[in-house]
């Protein structure tokens, strides 16, 4: 019974040491990592946002032809299967250029 006893408040005793949670464990001391809405629109004006679509439509249109080729390649599943084996540089030349040709 003593043995028991022992044991319980042992337990007890670890589970309160391993669970203490001091100050310098915690990473943020905000009390959420999340912004409203409202806030968040607050870092960039409306002409810096104008901007930045500008850009990726821009980028959109410059892709490199790898890219463009990975992307067919992704949309079509036979090709994608393909290319987790062997590449996806091997996968649309299969799938795709042989198609062009003839």
């Amino acid at each position: 019974m003593k043995s028991l006893l022992l044991l319980t408040i042992l337990a007890a005793f670890t589970v309160a040491i391993l669970c203490y949670e001091s100050y310098e464990s915690l990473e943020s001391h905000e009390l959420s990592p999340f912004l409203n809405r409202r806030y968040a629109n607050s870092f960039i004006s409306p002409q810096e946002r104008w901007r930045a679509k500008a850009q990726e439509r821009v980028r959109e249109l410059r892709k490199p032809a790898h890219e463009l080729n990975r992307e067919a390649c992704e949309d079509f599943g036979i090709c994608e299967r393909y290319a987790m084996l062997y590449g996806y540089n091997a996968a649309y030349n299969r799938f795709f250029r042989q198609r062009r040709g003839t």
